[in-house]
């Protein structure tokens, strides 16, 4: 944007104290005058003549000080107004080429102001705090993109190849090769309808409405109710009126994420998977247990991650594409909502989503 040239703030503070420090010195100067020229007495000569007034002795003996004076305040003023501006300045100096650098793509620089706490060091800490967040948001992104594209690419050159063998092998089943291309073909649907499903909800486009969550609860597992009998899973599902704010459609697709999870990653047989909901503390609480294998602590943290799944990325005929938690994390954030991972002590997990009750 085209401003302009204009003085500068330190020209403008020093402006500033050099006239306020002029005007306290011309109030100053006025009063000790009027208090002379009151008190003062006509002088007079041998004949008894008035010889001098006490206006022409104020001026004649006090005017050439009070010039004298208020010069040093001018010089003064300009002086120490510009060594106090810049230094008062010196650390918006700093948040400015930290600013320039960011502007530039180097989002690793901190200012790291030092000193005890002021408005200029409130403004460089949250300067700070933006910074990190934009750099973890900005990674974040980068890895996604990588992820997506190695993701896509798979279903894409597996197609390719399936194709390949087609034209050069004219004898070779069509059946079966229009059933694995079904099949690739709809993985990368799956993926990119996901991928569309992630971007729609960190950009908030939805309409917020009253929603109920244990609702969404009991329509998920039903929905998923076939999966489980193939799996051998139980379904449990209880609990109360659980009202919140939000995409209805989100929602149930977070719910059902959770609810697909918990039903693939569990026991052989014999599994279980308990669904609850209810008003905690103010929050509308959605809850989703299941029985499976021993997590280790420091992996659990990284299952929200894109294309993730379970101990290692694996491909099986319920591995979906990898980005079932990973959707899970990015609608509970857009409906202000927080993501808590908890490993069972006998194996298994427990996810709970609060979000802010109606």
């Amino acid at each position: 944007m085209d401003r302009p040239p204009g003085l500068s703030v330190r020209l403008k503070l020093t402006l500033s104290y050099a006239g306020f420090l002029l005007l306290a010195g011309v109030l100053l100067i006025a009063a000790v005058g009027f208090f002379l020229l009151r008190q003062g007495e006509p002088a007079f000569n041998s004949a008894g003549a008035v010889q001098a007034t006490p206006a022409t002795m104020f001026l004649k003996a006090f005017a050439p000080t009070a010039v004298a004076a208020m010069t040093f305040l001018l010089v003064f003023g300009l002086l120490g107004g510009w060594i106090l501006a810049g230094r008062m300045l010196a650390p918006l100096n700093r948040i400015t080429d930290a600013t320039r650098l960011a502007t530039t793509g180097s989002l690793s620089h901190r200012i790291r102001l030092p000193g005890p706490n002021d408005e200029f060091r409130e403004l460089a800490d949250t300067f700070d705090t933006m910074l990190a967040r934009l750099e973890a948001h900005v990674a974040e992104q980068r890895r996604f993109a990588a992820n997506a594209s190695h993701e896509l690419r798979t279903p894409l050159a597996i197609s390719k190849s399936l194709l390949d063998v087609a034209r050069t092998d004219p004898d070779h089943d069509t059946t079966e090769l229009i059933d694995r291309l079904h099949t690739v073909n709809t993985r990368a649907i799956d993926l990119t309808e996901a991928l569309l499903l992630v971007s729609r909800a960190e950009q908030r486009s939805f309409t917020r409405e009253r929603v109920d969550l244990s609702l969404l609860a009991e329509e998920a597992t039903e929905t998923l109710l076939p999966l489980a009998e193939k799996h051998g899973v139980t379904l449990e599902t209880h609990g109360d009126i659980t009202p919140t704010t939000g995409s209805q459609a989100l929602l149930l697709q977070l719910t059902t994420n959770l609810v697909h999870n918990a039903i693939v990653h569990n026991l052989p047989e014999g599994g279980t998977v308990r669904v609850t909901t209810g008003v905690r503390l103010g929050r509308a609480v959605l809850t989703v247990e299941n029985t499976g294998e021993q997590l280790a602590e420091e992996l659990v943290p990284t299952l929200t991650e894109p294309f993730q799944r379970g101990t290692e990325r694996i491909h099986t005929d319920h591995a979906g594409v990898g980005l079932g938690l990973a959707i899970v994390k990015t609608i509970t954030h857009a409906h202000d909502g927080t993501l808590t991972l908890t490993p069972g002590t006998a194996g298994g997990l427990r996810i709970d989503v609060e979000l802010p009750a109606a």
